[in-house]
């Protein structure tokens, strides 16, 4: 596989997490800002991501969608960043990177859309409630001093980021757990090298 990575983002998605990790593995890739609309939705843009959605990555002749799935597969394409844990010990990796694209996304996004559920609801949905996933998210991280274990992972730039941006808008409640992790990974060179690019990508007030 060719190493060529086309980055498809907009600074204003959650291509700002993919973005942190493209800055943690650091190989060179090239950004293509796909604009909200009939950018988004036109043909060219599907053939990337049918969806019509952002982020997507091109890695060689592969395109890869999903966040997660696009930070995992950059964690094993270039190994030498260290950000999985090797063969045979990702238990705790997998079980987060997993959380975060199921109980997490689910919980937030019914918080955001105001969905309501019922007790008995709980009980059948994975995530069950969002209390529930905050509570487990603060045991996950007030644990060691990151998500999976002593090594900072590429657990930690997906579900690090969705902690980051939702107590940013309010949709996870602040406390002292969830802002002692996101200032351990604020501090890192590679996510502060990504804010900058992406802020400065933002769109000009008028």
């Amino acid at each position: 596989m060719s190493d060529d990575l086309i980055f498809y983002t907009n600074p204003m998605s959650r291509g700002r997490i993919v973005r942190w990790m493209l800055e943690e593995v650091g190989q060179p890739y090239q950004t293509e800002v796909v604009f909200y609309g009939d950018a988004m939705k036109s043909s060219g843009y599907r053939a990337i991501n049918p969806m019509g959605k952002v982020p997507a990555l091109r890695h060689g002749n592969t395109s890869i969608t999903e966040t997660a799935a696009i930070i995992a597969h950059l964690a094993d394409a270039f190994p030498e960043a260290g950000l999985a844990p090797p063969s045979g010990q990702r238990g705790a990796y997998y079980r987060w990177l997993f959380f975060g694209a199921g109980p997490l996304e689910a919980a937030v996004t019914n918080k955001q859309l105001d969905v309501k559920t019922t007790e008995q609801q709980q009980a059948t949905i994975g995530y069950g409630s969002l209390e529930a996933v905050q509570e487990t998210l603060k045991q996950a991280v007030s644990g060691g001093e990151y998500i999976a274990g002593e090594q900072f992972s590429a657990a930690d730039v997906y579900v690090g980021g969705q902690i980051g941006f939702c107590m940013q808008f309010g949709i996870l409640d602040r406390c002292t757990e969830f802002d002692d992790y996101v200032a351990r990974l604020s501090s890192r060179p590679a996510h502060q090298r990504a804010n900058e690019i992406d802020d400065a990508l933002m769109p000009s007030e008028t």
